[in-house]
């Protein structure tokens, strides 16, 4: 049984899922650090998730990660989460990490909101991190991505999220950003890749092999004023990542895209998520 909604496939957009009514999985709500140290080695054979960008959202919640006032605590607070991702990870397992960057907040300590994302308002901002100055690009994925190799994750492959509909900025001295990265990490240096799964159509119109510039759409969802994960950078990383009826794990479920991605597959996921209310929201999306 299914919605009646379809989804298209990256990269193949002429073809689609229907999103499954009811998808099988569970949503914890809890500190996803301590929920996880609950789960038996090996238990999940992918991991696709995005956790909350350092300094750039207030989600109001005590014991948020992101809200850090030392770049270097955001950054060893994930590699602890993300630690005990690996170790629950079947042993060719592969891990998809998601995550923006953002800037100095050149000493200002709060953010008015948006009229166009509420979300943005912030009644804290992290001073500058040592080494850097006032307005520098901070470079949050390749710290995060060198201290999960360091942390024993082999770095597979950069892909770069290129967003065609980017929110606009007002800023008159660089380039607007409409791209983020996407990590993929693996266990193991053999680990599950179905590259079959996700080859796309070249210039030539024969099939080649995935690139790794993906064009997707950001995907608004009207009852979250937080940023949500497009459905369609999903679907490559499970497509390639996952086995039919394997367990994925998102731990950092918010609205709770994953799961519908997760069932429109045949795949089981669990999601963990420290806000009741977005857990609320996840469950409301999946029918539950």
């Amino acid at each position: 049984m299914s919605t009646g909604s379809q989804l298209s496939l990256l990269p193949h957009p002429e073809k689609t899922l229907e999103i499954p009514l009811k998808p099988e999985g569970q949503i914890i709500v809890g500190d996803t650090l301590e929920e996880l140290k609950k789960f038996p080695d090996e238990t999940f054979q992918c991991c696709v998730t995005s956790p909350p960008y350092w300094g750039l959202r207030d989600y109001g919640i005590p014991g948020q990660i992101g809200a850090e006032m030392k770049l270097e605590d955001y950054v060893t607070k994930l590699v602890q989460v993300f630690h005990e991702v690996k170790r629950t990870l079947k042993s060719d397992g592969t891990f998809w990490l998601n995550i923006g960057d953002g800037y100095t907040s050149g000493g200002r300590t709060w953010r008015d909101s948006d009229k166009k994302n509420k979300g943005r308002g912030m009644d804290y901002r992290a001073p500058t991190p040592d080494g850097l100055k006032p307005k520098d690009l901070i470079g949050v994925p390749w710290r995060v991505a060198f201290a999960l190799q360091a942390d024993g994750w082999y770095l597979r492959s950069e892909l770069i999220w290129y967003k065609p509909n980017a929110q606009p900025e007002s800023v008159k001295d660089r380039p607007t950003r409409a791209h983020e990265h996407v990590f993929l990490f693996s266990r193991n240096e053999q680990y599950f890749y179905d590259h079959e799964a996700v080859r796309e159509k070249g210039d030539n119109g024969l099939p080649r092999n995935l690139r790794s510039v993906w064009q997707v759409n950001t995907e608004p969802y009207a009852e979250a004023h937080f940023a949500t994960f497009p459905r369609a950078l999903i679907l490559p990383c499970l497509l390639a990542g996952s086995r039919q009826d394997s367990t994925v794990l998102d731990p950092f479920f918010g609205s709770g895209t994953v799961g519908l991605v997760s069932g429109a597959l045949g795949r089981r996921f669990v999601g963990i998520e420290l806000n009741p209310e977005y857990a609320q929201l996840a469950r409301k999306r999946l029918c539950w």
